[in-house]
């Protein structure tokens, strides 16, 4: 997912008639990750329920949580990552709107059902799910070994100045650990610091911090870019030589949700939305866009071919289990920040 803040302003259409109850109309204000949303899904939800919908894009998590605890924002629906729903959650900041009580959850995987970050499913519900990893041209680098992150640490000549790191300090940081043998989350302050001095080594090779992979990749800027598995289908659509890497050291695995906030201005139009995004076809539209898996049983039947078979969504058989990281305590994100500013000086 190219995480770049766009803003989409869908218009209204005319409903369908009998397509819903008398009151689904009105507005519909949702607050997603940039560039990650079907135009087609939002027309198609338009023209069912005669709802207006204005679309906003983030670049973070971080930059999405702080713009919700200013309060009034306006918006119904967010998309949290997996550890941002748990942490929303806690903070009171989403509505239990029950999901599993809607006609559309019977479509629900049961492997997604009673997830860590909200078991049960009582506020949330999947919109996409991948790997994070990194994407690198096998036409530049010529070794015969992509899956290792000391492509992107100790990179050899041939991509040295040529690498994209996200601008992501979770994704960043954890990434490090993997690649010294570490934990995540485990506080351990030598262990720490042999991560900042890899970091910080690391990053006179690096020639951005950027979200916009698709961008940076497809341009030509970069040779090797940390990047989201569905994004890079995308950009390998248009440079072939592109191949994403399953790293031996491990790599992350996460999962995009569809919460309501607790003061959402339109929360029965919400409610509409969460479960219309349950069914399989509409589940489809989303990953034909974005070029993800979701959540929902027999959406596949709905998907583009080259979505079942595609390098990028179907892992090889000899990779390691994605590594899907949950909130780390406050004093280890304390850190964690000490070692962020430091490396973006």
């Amino acid at each position: 997912m190219t995480r770049r803040i766009v803003t989409l302003f869908a218009a209204g259409a005319l409903g369908l008639a009998g397509a819903a109850p008398a009151w689904a109309e009105g507005e519909l204000n949702i607050y997603n990750w940039g560039n990650y949303t079907n135009p087609e899904l939002i027309e198609k939800f338009e023209k069912a329920y005669d709802v207006d919908v204005t679309l906003d894009g983030y670049d973070s998590n971080e930059t999405m949580l702080a713009k919700v605890k200013e309060g009034g924002t306006g918006y119904d629906i967010v998309v949290p990552g997996d550890y941002m729903i748990k942490i929303m959650i806690e903070q009171g900041l989403l509505a239990e709107i029950k999901p599993n009580e809607m006609e559309n959850f019977e479509h629900m995987d049961p492997k997604w059902v009673d997830v860590w970050w909200d078991p049960g499913r009582n506020y949330s519900v999947p919109w996409q799910w991948g790997t994070t990893s990194f994407t690198v041209d096998t036409e530049v680098f010529k070794g015969d070994d992509i899956h290792t992150l000391a492509l992107l640490f100790e990179p050899p000549e041939e991509l040295q100045g040529r690498i994209n790191m996200l601008n992501d300090m979770n994704d960043v940081i954890n990434a490090g650990l993997r690649y010294l043998g570490y934990e995540r989350c485990n506080g351990n302050v030598e262990e720490l610091k042999e991560v900042t001095e890899l970091l910080l080594n690391a990053k006179q090779h690096w020639r951005t911090m950027d979200y916009s992979t698709i961008e940076k990749l497809t341009s030509g800027d970069v040779d090797i870019s940390q990047n989201w598995n569905g994004a890079a289908m995308r950009a390998r659509a248009q440079r072939p030589t592109l191949q994403y890497a399953y790293p031996k050291e491990g790599f992350t695995g996460w999962m995009d949700n569809v919460a309501v906030l607790a003061d959402a201005p339109n929360m029965e139009n919400a409610k509409l939305f969460v479960n219309f995004i349950m069914a399989p076809e509409n589940a489809a539209l989303i990953s034909n866009f974005a070029r993800y898996a979701n959540g929902i049983a027999g959406s596949e039947e709905f998907m583009d071919p080259e979505m079942l078979t595609a390098p990028e969504i179907v892992m090889p058989a000899d990779a390691p289990a994605p590594d899907f990281v949950r909130p780390c305590p406050q004093e280890t994100v304390d850190m964690y920040n000490k070692i962020w500013t430091r490396l973006k000086q």
